[in-house]
């Protein structure tokens, strides 16, 4: 019976990597469903990504097997269940265009994903979580306890086995503590304008600059903040007759798309780090 993998390694940039990989998947039986592969010339790195079949009990011998050839070319690589489906923990404040989204996608199976748990410090979003059968944390922040609600974050994430933390819209900082331990699995989204429009109503202050471009950038969660590795980005041309309620109408639309796209390339294990940048394999 087989079953389906994927595998990911990223390695300095040598000949023959291909031709050993794919040597050792056709000595273990497994059949290749499809391989994208990436040179950078700047970083010198090479990387991978294999969807394969193996046959029943395979996977723990490749996993041996493969070990070996990892440590020859200095490879960091995983190999990944491609049928188990990400657990999501995703945090919302007030407005909820991109929640909204998320869920409606996970519950129609248009995204490969469970969502485990929303969290927020508003109640705002609590009835239309449980509109969709996922239950729903109240996490309020004040000046006082902001470390003791990000220990209740961090609990929630072992509780419920996350994957990945989506911060749909989330309105709050991050502590440095956080994002390291969050370190590769929590993605954010935000309106492109930064950092020209930053604070409160950025689609206001782009208004009145007369923009004719918006947009939105989803990225991996660091430390510095809004500047982690761009995962997705898109945009949308605007005109001079649009309001700026027009503006967040349009902007939350790209967001929601953009923040889903950047989701799907996580849990389909398509995005290998590249520095500060990414590789993002379609």
């Amino acid at each position: 019976m087989q079953r389906d993998h994927i595998l990911t390694l990223s390695c300095p940039d040598r000949t023959g990597i291909v031709f050993h990989v794919s040597a050792l998947l056709y000595e273990l039986g497994c059949n290749i469903l499809d391989a994208q592969q990436y040179g950078d010339e700047e970083t010198r790195r090479f990387f991978l990504r294999v969807h394969f079949d193996a046959p029943a009990g395979v996977a723990d011998t490749l996993q041996a097997r493969f070990a070996p050839l990892a440590a020859q070319h200095a490879m960091d690589w995983q190999i990944h269940d491609a049928q188990r489906r990400a657990r999501l923990l995703v945090l919302v404040s007030k407005q909820g265009h991109c929640l909204n989204d998320l869920l409606f996608r996970a519950h129609s199976r248009q995204l490969p994903v469970d969502i485990a748990a929303v969290a927020s410090n508003h109640d705002t979003f609590a009835s239309l979580t449980a509109s969709f059968g996922v239950p729903f944390h109240h996490l309020p922040v004040g000046p006082g306890n902001r470390a003791g609600q990000e220990a209740q974050l961090l609990a929630l994430v072992e509780r419920e086995r996350i994957d990945l933390v989506v911060l749909a819209r989330y309105m709050q900082i991050l502590s440095p503590a956080l994002c390291e331990a969050l370190a590769g699995r929590a993605i954010n989204i935000h309106h492109s304008f930064l950092p020209s429009f930053k604070g409160a109503q950025p689609y206001h202050q782009a208004h009145a600059r007369g923009v004719k471009i918006i947009g939105a950038t989803a990225h991996y969660v660091t430390a510095d903040l809004d500047e982690g590795p761009i995962i997705e980005q898109d945009v949308a041309h605007v005109d001079h007759a649009m309001t700026p309620r027009e503006l967040v109408r349009v902007g939350s639309d790209i967001e929601s798309r953009v923040l889903a796209r950047a989701v799907r390339r996580h849990v389909e294990h398509r995005i290998l780090r590249n520095g500060h940048r990414t590789v993002v394999f379609r």
